[in-house]
């Protein structure tokens, strides 16, 4: 797939052999399929099927990283992370697509990265990991393996191999009452624990089945329908698996062997709650037990750490701090997905116990959560590793989706009507387009039916271009490199740092 990779933090690719003109800039890691070394410059494909230019050589002879993708979904959370040995993991999506204001959702990036990226025409994803469940995480998962959405994708296949999952899940009540809950719990020395847990992939079977036993209710069903109905590149079904503390590793990387990470898994924390596995129940309602009961991942690649969070609150927090009792150095890291996108619903004990060098908030600006909160945003720098040199902070560092992302703005002028040929049929410009008046709603994640309103042309602009809040972190085990896009010319903004482990 490639021949060579960037060797250097980030480097332009030319378009000719010579002089100074752009395509697009690499980062560190990138491959490249080489089409033809030159003496100075070699020519490449690279970051995309079709995409060819030139790199200087000195800018050659790196090698494949462990890379995460922190994907800009709006309010909710998407990471893609890709292992040296080109293993991939998808951890959460944000909101299906449909209920996206922007119409896109982690699937598109994926479909990207396979398609373009790696001029692939299916998508094979190692481990695809719902952290919990609720929609602003699992609905990108539903994207790709939804087939109704199929034609959203370039890639003609999603393979998935292994899925995971929490165990909180959404249950029909029982006695034949309407909507969802979590499921009856226990009472063991004086703490609640949830019982009734989604487990492996006969147990989902049979709770989609529409028998005598608990059913799955609402998306969360029709998701986990889309789950039992994938399948792995040698054609058997996706495998299904709830994670737990005991599991102590994510499958197939709990050794490292073949210069891969191992994955940890920190939570839920399961305990014997009078004869059966249980974990958690917190006060507060659903939301506060399916964000408190993510799954908790750290991932350790050489030296370096990276702790992911889901949607952990306070009050689960606090419970790991008990439950990590004298261990609590495991959550210790170099770089944390800031938890729950930024909610000022965070222990701060729980950071200072993290002490992450980096940061990264998935948050969204068109949902009414406020996200990120200004005192968590500080709470994150203040309680974070600092490193400095040459009379510079180095870290920590506190990155955003939401404050990476730009968009460009245009003024329309002119609206075309068009035949089923393409042939324009009527135009409509001047001062008739400046009274015309066009009508929308304005989306929101989750609430696609929000109120019409109508704005006359000659006062609307449009978006003429997004830069998508992606955040990449980099690490070959023991440097870190962070980068954002720069919205002036989409070269990239990096930062890095040594990890302290």
């Amino acid at each position: 797939m490639f021949d060579d990779y960037i060797g250097v933090e980030t480097t332009p690719l030319y378009r000719k052999a010579t002089g100074g003109s752009k395509i697009r800039h690499l980062l560190w890691g990138d491959g490249v399929e080489v089409i033809n070394r030159g003496s100075s410059r070699t020519e490449v494909r690279a970051r995309g099927r079709f995409t060819k230019g030139f790199v200087k050589n000195s800018a050659l002879g790196g090698k494949s990283l462990l890379e995460f993708y922190f994907i800009d979904v709006g309010q909710g959370d998407g990471v893609l992370i890709k292992t040296p040995g080109f293993k991939h993991i998808m951890i959460d999506g944000g909101y299906p697509r449909n209920n996206q204001d922007t119409g896109k959702s982690a699937a598109d990036f994926v479909d990207w990265k396979f398609y373009e990226d790696y001029k692939k025409n299916g998508i094979k994803i190692d481990a695809m990991i719902a952290s919990h469940c609720d929609s602003d995480h699992y609905g990108g998962l539903w994207d790709l393996l939804n087939v109704k959405e199929a034609d959203e994708l370039d890639c003609s296949s999603v393979k998935v191999k292994s899925f995971y999952h929490a165990g909180i899940a959404r249950w029909e009540k029982t006695g034949g009452k309407s909507g969802n809950w979590l499921g009856p719990y226990t009472t063991t020395n004086g703490n609640k624990y949830f019982t009734q847990l989604m487990g492996s992939r006969n147990q989902v079977i049979q709770a989609l089945n529409g028998g005598s036993g608990p059913q799955l209710q609402g998306w969360w069903k029709n998701f986990m329908q889309s789950v039992v109905n994938a399948r792995w590149s040698n054609g058997q079904p996706t495998a299904i698996k709830r994670l737990s503390h005991v599991d102590e590793y994510l499958p197939e990387f709990s050794t490292g062997s073949g210069g891969e990470p191992v994955i940890r898994v920190l939570s839920p924390v399961e305990f014997d709650a009078n004869g059966k596995s249980g974990i958690h129940r917190f006060t507060g309602g659903d939301s506060q037990n399916t964000n408190g009961n993510s799954i908790l991942l750290r991932v350790d690649f050489g030296q370096t750490r990276t702790l992911l969070t889901g949607d952990l609150n306070k009050k689960s927090m606090h419970a790991l701090l008990e439950d990590y009792e004298g261990e609590r150095q495991e959550f210790a890291c170099d770089v944390a997905k800031g938890c729950h996108h930024g909610s000022a619903d965070v222990s701060y004990s729980f950071l200072k116990t993290t002490q992450p060098a980096v940061t990264v908030i998935s948050s969204g600006d068109n949902e009414q959560h406020d996200h990120p909160r200004p005192n968590v945003i500080a709470a994150a720098a203040i309680s974070g590793y600092c490193q400095e040199g040459n009379d510079e902070l180095i870290s920590p560092l506190v990155y955003s989706t939401e404050l990476a992302r730009s968009v460009s703005f245009g003024d329309p002028f002119q609206l075309d009507e068009k035949d089923t040929d393409g042939e324009t049929t009527r135009t409509l410009q001047g001062t008739a387009f400046e009274r015309s008046r066009i009508h929308f709603r304005e989306t929101k994640p989750g609430d696609i039916g929000s109120k019409k309103k109508s704005r006359a042309m000659g006062n609307t602009k449009v978006v003429a271009g997004v830069i998508y809040g992606l955040v990449n972190v980099r690490t070959d085990g023991e440097k870190i490199l962070c980068a954002i896009m720069n919205e002036k010319n989409g070269s990239w903004q990096v930062q890095s740092l040594k990890s302290r482990f």
